[in-house]
């Protein structure tokens, strides 16, 4: 082509584009096949491809048709078993060669059939189906597929606000809350299944029901949507397009149909995938990051032309054709420079973070669907420790700002955290800082368009894992640490969640339920000095709809004798406990007391009390022990004993230590 196409040469390899270097990655192109190799050989007849297409799904029955390509030099008819969670269920005898296997009806009907549901909401259950075929005794070949028996739509319809766009599962509007997922390593072929297990695992343990694989990785492998299927976890899957413009020539266009052919066959049996996405901000990109600056009229023409050969053609057509799920050409559907971005689609808010916009900007600029929003913080010690190579917590090392990668990163940081934290000079006291902001910000985010529910549906923060030690987005860092951002997630994605929003000295208190049952019971809120004597309290019975969010509590701050830098209030409904503080960390007037620590060695690790006279903000349990604590950057209310467990494989934790920002804001 006579002109080059935005975002340099990666567009042209269909590798990982990554690779190429990211602002939270490095540039390393790997060579070669990263992928096991195999020959298979077989002398009559081969299962080459399954798929099981759900026909019909009603709470009476549910009809599977079972379509398999296969290759055959057999003349003889053959038989063919199928298993239903490993017992026969039916012989198809003598079936004649004549019959395509891919065109004859042999199906699967399931009375009283159950459902899949996402982890969250009810149980991910999985129909084992398995076919032998046989040439009388002789068994030719088998193959095997865990099916999940759901429904999903998603939602595009226009409203009052402007468009919706929202999933429904089994035909219930369901919540997304979740994180976009990167690939694990630059170099692929380290990631192992128990890499798999492990970060899938921590993903539901924080309350997470989706994550959006984002195009600029690979499509992963199966033992990735295996687990997901088994947990319950929602996939949002790009096609593997990412930040450019593609070319249109027709070699092209054929290679990517293939690539795109060839990988939905292969993931199509899958449940927990629910969205075939085509890009990630090219559109965007295109309209308004100055790519078509100093162009012809004619060369735009023609690379928007090849574009919508690409995502409006042929990307959607093999969706269609090859799946029943429904394919979304890019995300975001607007940029951030379009109004509409509120209004309509998925939406990518980064004027928080790119153009320094102050964290409350989420609470008064909610779209319909968040698909990417986020803020960096520094990884653990234990990373840093490794980056550096060195025992000793450096931050300024040249090591270690090769692994910032963002070309302002490190003074967003510190602009940000002057606006709400104090700034420490000691460099662990500043990693951990950082943490907090992070949290604190996403937070904001994230119950935000909670609260927006039911016009917004969803929330997907930037980004789980990092792919190499980094300071980055991530919740979780490359040695898989908790990040004081992932142990937030878990509290603000539980079903259950009270959140408030502060205007004005009003503070307006919802109620989220995502559980499609109605929830009662008492909510109460106190309003508790640091020395933890009450000051005032409300109680109230409560009835909170199913699938709802609601204003339960409206509370003027002006009537309340209270000193607003020296009260946290505790918001109860049932089991679910919230603190609400009124002014910004850095202006609260925090007590510097000591905490009582109690270690006992448990079957798992270790259990550690905690104790203390005042309350103790965002406390940090940290040592050089491998392992997780069950909660960590948490408020410690004063004379409440709470109990952290620690899973590690260690033998004594005597290097334990306590952090907690009381120290820092005096």
């Amino acid at each position: 082509m006579p002109y080059q196409l935005p975002e340099g040469n990666r567009i042209f390899t269909r590798k990982a584009q990554f690779q190429y270097g990211w602002d939270w990655g490095p540039k390393l192109n790997t060579s070669g096949l990263w992928q096991p190799i195999e020959l298979q050989a077989y002398n009559d007849f081969k299962i080459h491809d399954i798929h099981l297409q759900q026909q019909e799904l009603t709470n009476k029955k549910a009809i599977v048709q079972v379509q398999m390509s296969t290759t055959n030099h057999i003349k003889e008819d053959l038989d063919y078993d199928i298993y239903l969670n490993d017992q026969l269920y039916k012989t198809y005898e003598d079936q004649p060669k004549q019959y395509k296997l891919d065109l004859y009806p042999i199906t699967v009907e399931i009375a009283n059939p159950k459902r899949w549901w996402p982890h969250n909401i009810g149980e991910p259950y999985l129909y084992h189906i398995k076919v032998v075929v046989r040439n009388d005794q002789k068994i030719l070949d088998s193959i095997s597929v865990k099916k999940g028996l759901r429904t999903v739509e998603l939602v595009t319809e226009k409203d009052s606000i402007g468009e919706s766009f929202y999933f429904k599962v089994n035909n219930m509007p369901v919540y997304m809350k979740g994180a976009n997922y990167i690939p694990q390593n630059n170099l692929q072929n380290k990631v192992t299944i128990a890499d798999y297990e492990t970060l899938l695992e921590d993903v539901k343990n924080a309350n997470m029901n989706m994550l959006r694989v984002w195009g600029g990785g690979i499509y992963e492998s199966d033992s990735f949507y295996d687990l997901c299927d088994e947990k319950g976890l929602l996939i949002w899957q790009d096609f593997m397009f990412a930040c450019a413009m593609y070319p249109g020539d027709k070699a092209f266009l054929t290679n990517v149909k293939k690539e795109a052919e060839y990988q939905v066959k292969r993931l199509r049996n899958h449940p927990s995938i629910v969205l075939w996405c085509g890009n990630n901000e090219s559109s965007e990109g295109w309209h308004r990051w100055g790519w078509q600056a100093e162009r012809s009229e004619q060369e735009k023409d023609e690379i928007w032309h090849n574009y919508n050969l690409l995502f409006k053609d042929i990307l959607p057509k093999v969706v269609e054709d090859k799946t029943d799920l429904p394919y979304w050409e890019s995300s975001p559907k607007y940029g951030r420079g379009n109004p509409k971005y509120e209004t309509e689609g998925d939406a990518h808010d980064w004027w928080v973070w790119h153009d320094g916009y102050p964290f409350e900007h989420f609470e008064s600029h909610v779209p319909r669907f968040m698909s990417e929003f986020g803020f960096q913080s520094f990884p653990s010690f234990e990373t840093i420790r490794y980056i550096n190579q060195s025992d000793a917590i450096t931050i300024n090392s040249d090591a270690f700002k090769t692994h910032q990668k963002h070309h302002r990163g490190f003074q967003l940081i510190a602009e940000y955290m002057a606006r709400d934290f104090p700034i420490p000079t000691d460099p662990e006291d500043y990693v951990y800082v950082s943490q907090l902001l992070q949290a604190y910000g996403i937070a904001k985010g994230i119950e935000a368009h909670r609260r927006a529910k039911p016009s917004n549906m969803g929330t997907l923060y930037w980004q789980l894992n990092d792919c190499w030690p980094a300071i980055s987005w991530s919740s979780i860092d490359y040695f898989g640490n908790w990040k004081a951002l992932h142990y937030q997630a878990k509290k603000s994605f539980e079903n259950i969640l009270i959140s408030s929003e502060l205007s004005n000295d009003t503070l307006k208190t919802y109620i989220i339920n995502d559980n499609l049952v109605k929830q009662q019971g008492a909510f109460t809120i106190t309003a508790m000095d640091f020395d933890g004597q009450t000051l005032w309290k409300h109680t109230e019975r409560l009835e909170v709809p199913a699938s709802s969010s609601e204003a339960i509590h409206l509370l003027h701050l002006d009537k309340l004798e209270i000193e607003k830098d020296q009260v946290v209030l505790v918001m109860k409904f049932n089991e679910v406990t919230t603190y609400q503080y009124l002014v910004k960390p850095k202006k609260l007037k925090l007590k510097e007391q000591p905490i009582e620590s109690k270690i006992e060695k448990t079957a798992n690790g270790f259990k550690v009390t905690l104790k203390s006279s005042t309350l103790q903000k965002y406390v940090f349990l940290n040592t050089k022990a491998t392992g997780h604590f069950s909660d960590n950057y948490f408020d410690l209310l004063p004379n409440k004993r709470v109990e952290i467990e620690f899973s590690t494989d260690a033998t004594s934790l005597n290097d334990l230590k306590l952090l907690s920002l009381n120290s820092l804001v005096n």
